[in-house]
């Protein structure tokens, strides 16, 4: 009897439970229908944003596979912002058939070298604009086109170590504001050589010339598809002392011994005027590199006068196996009146304060459920105005602590959530706006309790997630544009920068 009291007891408690969960099912059911049971609101939090100068960035591509994915060459001066001088320096790669054997000719010639022209090759970035095969627009430029910097190309005094002198098992690095000893005397043909980039950039006609100066042809440099190149004309002489002359000894017998010879090629530029243009030094193919050119003849004499032989060179001397940027920058000292800078490469920077302990503390009582918290930063269109060009298309928010690292949304919903994208209103640049809901609701539950200020930039192609354990932020950025925002001041009403939040709460 004890035990079949038991098994109608255990029966019973079983029915009423499901009933009891049934019940709560329709509760909620009918919660969530007719919302009787919370309520939705949204409240604004106030945060403060402050400039914050970047003195330098890291500059080499060595964690990289090797490479940047873009250098930046040239000057861009906006008076609203920092002047960049971009230069690069760069190791050269050997041409191996700097190393072929040259055909034997009889005891009684000679061999004469004549130089017929030398040349840095720089292949812009750049999109067809219509069906014609040269009609290209370039790609990758900001700043004024119209007017010329300075640019001229030096030989390096200052070996490039990819590994770390003090401790060979590491990797070396390279900041974007390194000393680098240049050897006297420019390179390049024209000093201070005027550089405009032109999209109609296309051929290069050249003479080829015999040792007693006559010309015997007429040669061409194009490119794939006729991509548009700058040509840079470099000192002949120098030229051939340095490189061609130097051909057959042991400077020129591997790469190691090319880059102790030539160490490395300084490419500068410089002056308050002119245009900043992205080079792609990482691409594979070779012809669109950035290169040292150089043509030549080897004119073969019998008796010191009869021409027996003709031979046309070509060698190419590529900017890869390690290059480096450097940008020159002026350091403004930003005032502290309702504007933020963000400018890339080595300009500016913000830092965020979000959540002070008192008002973390406030949210903690509240027992919200947050269903969307949101930073947005409005641009001053005051100084921005139309310009899509030179503004960034995105800006990047993250954890700006020791080490710099990712926050939980950006990993946990992707960037296409986690935001960041310029939004236009009638074409003219508008806002940024960053979804923080999971980095924000850890917090106030208190499952997270690390909230350090929170850095914002200019967005950098480096920046972007490759897995979910790619938490640390890389210290790169070759994004040269910059945009003026408005801070957290009353005085912006109500496009200042502030946080939002959506949260429900039980009734």
């Amino acid at each position: 009897m004890i035990k079949k009291s038991v098994y109608i007891g255990m029966f019973i408690l079983f029915i009423a439970a499901i009933i009891s969960c049934e019940k709560d099912f329709q509760d909620i059911a009918s919660s969530v229908v007719s919302n009787t049971k919370f309520k939705t609101k949204d409240t604004i939090i106030e945060i403060v944003i402050t400039n914050k100068q970047i003195t330098d960035v890291r500059a080499d591509g060595l964690k990289l596979n090797g490479s940047l994915g873009q250098y930046l060459l040239g000057v861009y001066n906006n008076p609203n912002y920092e002047k960049i001088e971009a230069s690069i320096v760069s190791q050269l790669a050997l041409d191996d058939k700097v190393n072929t054997a040259d055909r034997v000719y009889g005891a009684d010639t000679t061999v004469v070298t004549t130089v017929d022209t030398v040349f840095l090759k720089l292949p812009y970035q750049a999109t067809l604009k219509t069906d014609t095969a040269s009609d290209y627009v370039l790609d990758s430029i900001i700043g004024d086109v119209t007017k010329a910097f300075n640019l001229n190309v030096y030989r390096t005094d200052t070996y490039m170590n990819r590994l770390n002198p003090a401790d060979p098992s590491k990797s070396n690095s390279y900041r974007s504001n390194d000393i680098y000893q240049i050897l006297p005397g420019e390179l390049n043909a024209e000093v201070n050589y005027q550089f405009k980039p032109n999209a109609a950039d296309t051929v290069l006609l050249y003479k080829r010339r015999l040792s007693n100066g006559e010309i015997y042809k007429t040669d061409t440099v194009k490119l794939a598809s006729n991509n548009p190149f700058a040509r840079v004309p470099l000192n002949e002489d120098k030229i051939k002392e340095i490189f061609i002359d130097q051909y057959g000894t042991s400077n020129f017998e591997s790469q190691e011994a090319i880059n102790q010879y030539i160490k490395g090629l300084y490419i500068q530029a410089s002056g308050n005027e002119g245009s900043l243009i992205s080079f792609n030094l990482s691409t594979t193919n070779l012809e669109l590199k950035p290169s040292i050119e150089i043509r030549y003849t080897k004119t073969v004499l019998k008796g010191g006068t009869t021409i027996v032989d003709t031979i046309r060179m070509a060698n190419t001397f590529t900017l890869s196996n390690f290059s480096t940027s450097v940008y020159k920058m002026d350091e403004k000292v930003y005032p502290t009146d309702k504007n933020i800078v963000l400018q890339g490469t080595a300009g500016n920077m913000a830092q965020v304060e979000i959540l002070a302990a008192s008002q973390l503390a406030d949210l903690k009582t509240k027992e919200w459920l947050i269903n969307d918290a949101s930073l947005n930063f409005y641009v001053n269109q005051n100084i921005v105005g139309y310009d899509t060009i030179s503004t960034p298309y995105r800006l990047f928010l993250y954890k700006d602590g020791i080490p710099a690292s990712q926050i939980k949304d950006h990993l946990s919903e992707g960037p296409a959530v986690f935001g960041g994208n310029l939004v236009k209103t009638d074409e003219k640049p508008d806002y940024y706006s960053f979804r923080i809901t999971d980095y924000l609701s850890d917090l106030i539950s208190g499952e997270s309790e690390y909230n350090p200020t929170l850095g914002l930039k200019v967005f950098n192609a480096t920046d972007v997630v490759l897995s979910l354990n790619d938490t640390l932020i890389r210290g790169y950025n070759w994004n040269p544009k910059a945009v003026t925002i408005l801070n957290h001041l009353p005085s912006n009403g109500t496009r200042r920068a502030q946080l939002k939040i959506t949260y429900s709460k039980k009734k």
